[in-house]
């Protein structure tokens, strides 16, 4: 089986047993039935195959409260190619699918969710990359509802209404992990889900799993299925002391539990938390010795593949993984590679949760950055191909920037978890372009974050003259709101300080009309910290490690108070900026240039000591960073790798004990 075609199984079979019988004198009648036998078991396999191989849950994009919250800038086109690049076939992608809707009773989704659905769906289609449309609509703590068979088959018939026509590479998984539900009632909804599909969409698979959170131990309990275009799915989370340790969304909580080997050994193991005892907690611990070895990670996968043989269809494992945090680096690696490994050797396609998240692919504690901070081990043990890795850095801003301007902008994550009132990203009512931001009705305190993932260096901005700048409009005389650049926490005796300033009826009218702001950057005042407790003002800020920039109902509530922000920016000369450039000097003599994939750096190293060579955007940026150690005097050929750079002019920057040293360079 592969994408639509699938092979006639009594068809198949009769016309090779044809063959094989008329092999004649070349074959004995013993050899034949071996053949037969052989044949037949080569053909289950087959039978069973899954369309792809391996990849990544893409979490926290459509997994918010509602289509409105969602930042769609977040990945794009070209994360998916990153993707594609380390050897990946395949994206899972949860979404929050019943908040993308308009509610009970009729479910209808919101046209936003199509618009922006539709082009993920032709990143995918024009890379050639599966991608499985996940119902995601999951909460670990509370039991799925019987009544969900209603909102199950009126979003899935719009879902494949809307998507039938598209290529085969796009897959309809009907419900994420259902849970506290009897096999019987589910597997009934389930089939209801498929009818519901399959009255508008012939065309497409449908991803079906069990209960108890979608357990390879409940596949056998699913009905027999009619459907021939169906794939099984599993998650696989065992031991789950060890790939659970520290989290706090388990019933009970693990929080307490941390410090839990893989494989078990005896003098390594914690002790095990009070809160914990006479939990079934505590049965697990005491059964540890048994449950956290290879040998057991083993015989549960097998009971995934027994299913598939016994059954003849397609199972895939859709999530896999050990939360970050609390677990030991190196056994966590080691667990993945002996899951992945042996997936593959029961002929188990996998998609590992997640990418970027607390149990990605990245090192903990950094900007999730694809040039500079992926777990290279992690990566080498799951068979993926490691692209090159550079030094992080603080991006050097020299220009102009948009925080916010129909989309939050490039390289910025919003960090707001609203829980109460409004959070709109894409409110129609604008003061310039298709969105704005609308923030309504919200709790004191709460914060439009936006984080600048790396962080930025802002330093030489201040200074030139440059500006936040954005158009806003109110509603209610009297109101106020804070905006503020939040920096870095970079230790113990440091705190994420604030520079910022409030905004009130001396600055714009809250009369319902667009007003524009404009705040010289030099003009923003130190606002202090709060880090587990308030620290006034030190004068401590740093432009150099700007962390994000906030919108935050500092002063009072905003209930019954709306605002509207559209135009987000920092504003100035970049001319100003980018004069503080070094002189360009006609050495390092560097060849080819133009370049493309490589180029040659013949380099005079005067003072013995450590050279670096970053090459830097023609109006700032950091794009890639390269340590050559430590060299002596003399005349160095040095190369640097420009593949995957983007076509433009940029800035080589040679650092030495003695000087540093600039040229222009051009890439094709």
């Amino acid at each position: 089986m592969h994408g639509a075609k699938r092979l006639d199984d009594q068809n198949y079979f009769v016309s090779m047993i044809w063959r094989l019988g008329n092999c004649g004198r070349l074959c004995s009648f013993k050899g034949t039935i071996g053949l037969i036998v052989l044949l037949y078991l080569l053909f289950s396999n087959v039978y069973s195959q899954v369309p792809f191989k391996k990849g990544v849950n893409l979490t926290q994009w459509f997994q918010s409260p509602s289509i409105r919250q969602v930042q769609f800038s977040k990945f794009s086109h070209r994360d998916f190619e990153q993707i594609q690049s380390l050897g990946c076939d395949v994206i899972r992608l949860p979404i929050n699918l019943h908040a993308m809707t308009t509610g009970g009773p009729d479910y209808t989704i919101d046209p936003l969710f199509f618009q922006f659905m539709d082009e993920v769906v032709s990143w995918s289609e024009e890379l050639k990359m599966h991608l499985i449309l996940d119902n995601h609509t999951f909460d670990p703590n509370d039991a799925t509802d019987p009544a969900v068979g209603t909102i199950l088959t009126k979003v899935w018939r719009q879902m494949a209404e809307h998507y039938v026509n598209s290529s085969e590479l796009i897959y309809y998984e009907i419900l994420n992990e259902p849970h506290d539900i009897s096999a019987s009632t589910w597997g009934q909804i389930q089939q209801e889900a498929i009818d519901a599909i399959r009255e508008v969409d012939s065309k497409h698979y449908i991803i079906v799993g069990g209960v108890n959170y979608s357990s390879y131990n409940d596949l056998a309990t699913l009905p027999v299925y009619t459907d021939k275009k169906l794939i099984y799915t599993f998650h696989f989370y065992d031991p789950f002391l060890f790939t659970h340790q520290g989290a706090t969304w388990t019933s009970p909580p693990l929080g307490q539990l941390v410090g839990v080997p893989f494989p078990f050994g005896a003098s390594a193991m914690p002790a095990l938390p009070t809160s914990l005892k006479g939990t079934w907690i505590e049965s697990a611990f005491n059964n540890y010795a048994n449950d956290g070895t290879p040998a057991k990670v083993k015989q549960l996968i097998d009971i995934a593949a027994a299913f598939s043989a016994s059954r003849k269809v397609p199972v895939f494992c859709g999530e896999f993984g050990v939360f970050m945090p609390n677990s030991n680096d190196t056994q966590r690696v080691a667990w993945y590679k002996l899951v992945s490994d042996y997936l593959k050797e029961k002929n188990i396609p996998w998609i590992m949760w997640d990418y970027r998240g607390s149990f990605g692919l990245f090192e903990k504690n950094t900007s999730e950055i694809f040039d500079s901070d992926f777990n290279v081990p992690l990566l080498n043990a799951l068979g993926l191909t490691v692209p090159p890795q550079s030094n992080p850095a603080h991006r050097l801003q020299t220009e102009p920037f948009d925080i916010y301007d129909d989309y939050i902008g490039e390289g910025i994550v919003d960090v707001s978890g609203i829980t109460d009132g409004t959070l709109d990203y894409y409110n129609t009512d604008s003061h310039d372009g298709t969105f704005a931001i609308n923030l309504a009705d919200v709790d004191q305190y709460f914060s439009v974050g936006m984080d600048f993932r790396p962080d930025i260096d802002m330093s030489l901005l201040p200074e030139n003259g440059y500006a936040l700048e954005f158009w806003v409009k109110g509603n209610a005389p009297g109101s106020s709101f804070d905006v503020r650049f939040v920096d870095s926490n970079t230790g113990t005796a440091d705190h994420p300080w604030r520079k910022g300033i409030t905004i009130d009826q001396s600055m714009a009218a809250w009369d319902n009309s667009w007003h524009r702001i404009v705040l010289p950057l030099s003009t923003l005042q130190e606002k202090g910290s709060y880090d587990d407790g308030w620290y006034p003002p030190e004068n401590k800020f740093s432009w150099k490690e700007v962390d994000r920039f906030e919108i935050v109902a500092e002063m009072q509530a905003l209930k019954g108070i709306s605002f509207h922000f559209d135009q987000i920016r920092v504003t100035g000369d970049p001319v100003m900026v980018t004069s503080a450039e070094p002189a360009v000097q006609e050495s390092p003599d560097v060849y080819p240039n133009p370049a493309t994939g490589s180029m040659n750096i013949n380099y005079l190293v005067k003072e013995e000591g450590q050279i670096q060579a970053t090459i830097v955007g023609s109006t700032g940026g950091i794009f890639r960073v390269r340590d050559y150690g430590t060299l002596t005097p003399g005349i160095h050929e040095l190369s640097f790798d420009v593949r995957e750079l983007p076509s433009g002019l940029y800035f080589l920057r040679i650092t030495s004990p003695a000087n540093t040293d600039t040229r222009k360079i051009v890439i094709k």
